[in-house]
């Protein structure tokens, strides 16, 4: 484990140039939106929430962890709020997210969308040392010498355009830098902004079968960019079932079920196809999603994303 740590620390926090950090992997991302794009929130007709959890890495001891809960609700014609709870655990790191998200939408005429979206929030970031402290050589000792707990500020924005059966959005969810280890006048390690590009169509094939496409670009600055796109078949509006592929990552399949109409389970499963194959074979990722359908006067977005 000590081994499996110190490895762990290394990659985060590195000791030669300061590197940007990527945040979580979402394989779901379809029905996580409001997470990365403050602009989804208040889209649905009623208060919407989901809950996630994600295994990445099976089988590499003190490989990411990753849980989250969103939800959103429209409280005007125009206007919609969210709030995002997201914690992350690799190794001894450990970061907790909480942020709200505020959206204005902006009718373009019969049923095409436009919302502006913001975010604000706190983030928690705490790595516990004490564990591999005497596996690092001496040189390093004074970096790595006291534990972290830090808390910082930060704000994000985004764009959601979308219709009856598409949409398109560009967002930035965290526009400001924070370094996690300031030791000597040198930074160990920072988090950056990163930009996700996401889009989905949904095609009507028959009545009783939907045929749903979705991509998401995502990058952070001076970071590899991640290519995700994945196709789902919706059956009679209750069974879903589909494939996804990252770009020299992974790829997989997803299934979900809406037990009821208020509540959907869903799960996606991730083949490693990049070096890390070597130590281990997937990832997992469970979500349950409730929409609490309350009486609405006015239809104004497609359920279907």
């Amino acid at each position: 484990m000590k081994k499996i740590f110190f490895a762990v620390l290394i990659i985060l926090v590195s000791i030669t140039d300061v590197s940007a950090q990527q945040d979580p992997h979402y394989t779901q991302y379809m029905y996580n939106m409001n997470v990365i794009n403050p602009a989804y929130a208040g889209s649905k007709e009623n208060l919407s929430f989901g809950l996630l959890y994600r295994k990445q890495w099976v089988e590499l001891e003190d490989a990411p962890t990753t849980f989250t809960l969103s939800g959103s609700s429209p409280v005007g014609k125009n206007v919609g709020v969210g709030l995002s709870v997201i914690s992350d655990q690799i190794g001894p790191v450990a970061e907790k997210n909480v942020y709200g998200d505020f959206s204005y939408t902006l009718n373009l005429g019969g049923e095409h969308r436009l919302a502006l979206g913001i975010k604000a929030g706190v983030t928690f970031h705490d790595v516990n040392f004490g564990l591999v402290r005497e596996t690092l050589p001496d040189p390093m000792d004074g970096v790595f010498a006291n534990d972290i707990s830090n808390t910082y500020f930060n704000f994000g924005t985004g764009l959601f355009y979308y219709t009856e059966n598409y949409y398109v959005a560009l967002s930035v969810p965290n526009m400001l830098n924070a370094k996690h280890l300031d030791f000597d006048g040198r930074e160990y390690g920072n988090e950056t902004q990163h930009y996700f590009l996401t889009g989905g169509y949904v095609f009507n094939l028959t009545d009783n079968v939907k045929f749903k496409p979705f991509f998401m670009i995502k990058s952070a600055f001076n970071a590899p960019t991640s290519v995700d796109a994945s196709a789902n078949f919706l059956f009679n509006e209750k069974f879903e079932i589909g494939a996804t592929y990252r770009l020299e990552d992974s790829f997989g399949g997803m299934v979900n079920y809406a037990i009821s109409p208020s509540l959907r389970i869903g799960y996606a499963y991730d083949h490693i196809v990049s070096d890390l194959n070597v130590t281990t074979p997937s990832s997992h990722e469970i979500i349950l999603l409730f929409d609490l359908n309350f009486p609405k006067k006015v239809s104004r977005s497609s359920r279907f994303f």
